[in-house]
C-alpha cells in the first residue's frame, strides 16, 4: 500500500507569506509612532525628574544658599548646574549627557524654571517640547 504525505503547496505558501507581509505593512507604521510617542513621553519623565531634584535641592539647602550657588553654576554650563542637583535624583548617572536620551538635550534656565527640552529637528537646528 502506498501511503500519502500531505504537505502544502507552493501557491499556499506564497499565499501565507503574502497575507503576513500586508499585515506587518499595515502595523509598522503604528509601530514606530508609538516607539516614538514611548521615547518623547520618557523625556518627558526625566525632565519632571529634575525639576523635582531642583526643589529637593532648594529645600536641602535653603533658598538663598541654592540660589547663590545656582547662581554661581549658571556662569558655567548645564553640567554644573546637573551636578548640584543629580544628588537628589533617584537615578543620577555621573553626567548629563549620560541622562538625556540621544537627540535631546535639557537646558536649566533659572532656579524657578522648569528644565527645557530640546529635540534636534533633523535639519541642524533644534525644536523645544513643551510639556
Amino acid at each position: 500500500m502506498k501511503s500519502l504525505k500531505r504537505a502544502f503547496s507552493l501557491v499556499e505558501v506564497l499565499a501565507a507569506v503574502a497575507i503576513i507581509g500586508i499585515i506587518v505593512f499595515l502595523a509598522l507604521p503604528n509601530v514606530i509612532q508609538a516607539k516614538r510617542d514611548t521615547e518623547e513621553q520618557m523625556v518627558v519623565t526625566r525632565a519632571e525628574n529634575l525639576n523635582i531634584s531642583i526643589s529637593s535641592y532648594i529645600t536641602a539647602n535653603g533658598r538663598s544658599n541654592a540660589g547663590t550657588d545656582w547662581s554661581l553654576a549658571a556662569n558655567s554650563t548645564h553640567a554644573k548646574k546637573y551636578d548640584l542637583i543629580k544628588g537628589y535624583l533617584a537615578y543620577a548617572p555621573a553626567a548629563l549627557t549620560d541622562y538625556q536620551p540621544s537627540g535631546y538635550t535639557f537646558e536649566f534656565g533659572a532656579l524657578e524654571a522648569k528644565v527645557a527640552i530640546k529635540k534636534d529637528d533633523g535639519a541642524g537646528g533644534t525644536v523645544t517640547i513643551a510639556y
